[in-house]
């Protein structure tokens, strides 16, 4: 009998991960979302094999419950989840950004032989919805796993075997641990992006319009201000305790910046930037992080009329896709360069064979 897989929420994530689990033939994708278009989309595109018209009745038949939805909407699932009469040795898990406290929450579930396995498949794109969904979304990236100390290895590995399709890099971690790290590497950074916009939008003034200044560089920086308000302020407020104490870290570390540039220490702010950008150039190229990446590429086009038409059409007749496209100098008489951003690395690489085939240059940075 197959196995069958209750997918609640059928935006990007949760629409690539039941691509990805359907890669097993021997599993069922039942999907539930409370947008009822969604749904019929999901069908429609093959990303699940059943509509799920009652969240707790096809709870009760699922013998894997996957929970894709905004970590204050996952609360109010697994509260409804608790009313059920679920499956013996069903496993639940989530997708959440923050897990210690999902993880508590999912305690109400008291069912005996059920078991709650926190999850975040750390990859994501700039896209959403469920028309953007991706089977390959998670491919090479994390996906941390924060099971219970109580829970049994065989139900963790019957889990990563669901989740085997994703060819994602399985990690387990306590979600204390888990909300530490990601405070650090993605949620701190987004507060850092929206703080810097702040930071610009109160120089606005009547003489200067500094939008127009900052529209290149300053705009790249902080790309991930643009990210959801309601989900940034639930993921804040859920990993409170975490971000409270990287403040701290972060204001001492501006102040010895601060102490630097009063004293004008040019040796020590040289090796202030040389050690960060040691670090940063070494990160790897080739992984996907807690923060969706960027496949840029630049191209020199030069001014003449339809040229940017030119290059896109390129793309669109070997049916790649452009997630975003900035001209970002375009000037009479010289070389104007536009920037093409893609969803995955192997996208970019199709692009740059593309247009090197019709003499475009190209770069991978600028």
């Amino acid at each position: 009998m197959k196995k069958r897989i209750l997918m609640i929420g059928l935006g990007l994530i949760g629409g690539s991960l039941a691509l990805a689990i359907k890669r097993n033939p021997e599993v069922t994708i039942v999907g539930y979302d409370i947008q009822k278009e969604q749904v019929n989309k999901a069908l429609s595109l093959h990303v699940i094999d059943v509509i799920g018209h009652d969240l707790l009745t096809e709870a009760e038949k699922a013998d894997v419950i996957i929970i894709s939805a905004p970590v204050v909407q996952t609360e109010e699932i697994l509260k409804q989840l608790s009313r059920a009469c679920l499956k013996e040795g069903v496993i639940i898990t989530d997708v959440g950004s923050t897990k210690k406290q999902i993880l508590d929450k999912s305690k109400q579930i008291k069912q005996k032989n059920t078991y709650f396995i926190g999850g975040h498949p750390m990859a994501g794109s700039h896209k959403s919805g469920i028309e953007a969904a991706k089977g390959h979304l998670f491919e090479n990236a994390f996906y941390i796993l924060t099971p219970f100390e109580s829970t049994p290895t065989e139900k963790l590995e019957e889990l990563k075997s669901v989740l085997s399709g994703t060819k994602a890099n399985f990690l387990q971690m306590s979600a204390e641990e888990h909300d530490r790290i990601a405070s650090v590497i993605s949620h701190f950074p987004h507060i850092i992006a929206a703080s810097l916009v702040h930071n610009v939008a109160s120089y606005q003034d009547s003489e200067h319009d500094l939008s127009r200044l900052a529209a290149g560089g300053f705009r790249d920086i902080t790309r991930i201000a643009s990210s959801n308000p309601s989900m940034w302020r639930d993921i804040l407020i859920h990993n409170r305790e975490a971000l409270l104490q990287l403040f701290t870290k972060w204001m001492e570390e501006m102040k010895k910046v601060q102490g630097m540039i009063d004293s004008v220490n040019a040796d020590e702010i040289y090796r202030y930037f040389e050690s960060a950008k040691n670090y940063r150039d070494g990160l790897p190229v080739d992984s996907k992080g807690a923060i969706p990446a960027f496949y840029d590429l630049f191209v020199d086009v030069p001014d003449y009329p339809g040229v940017i038409s030119e290059v896109t059409g390129i793309i669109a007749t070997n049916r790649i896709s452009i997630t975003n496209i900035r001209i970002i100098e375009a000037r009479e008489d010289i070389y104007g360069v536009l920037r093409l951003s893609f969803q995955t690395e192997e996208d970019r690489l199709r692009a740059i064979v593309c247009l090197q085939e019709y003499k475009f240059d190209t770069y991978l940075s600028r």
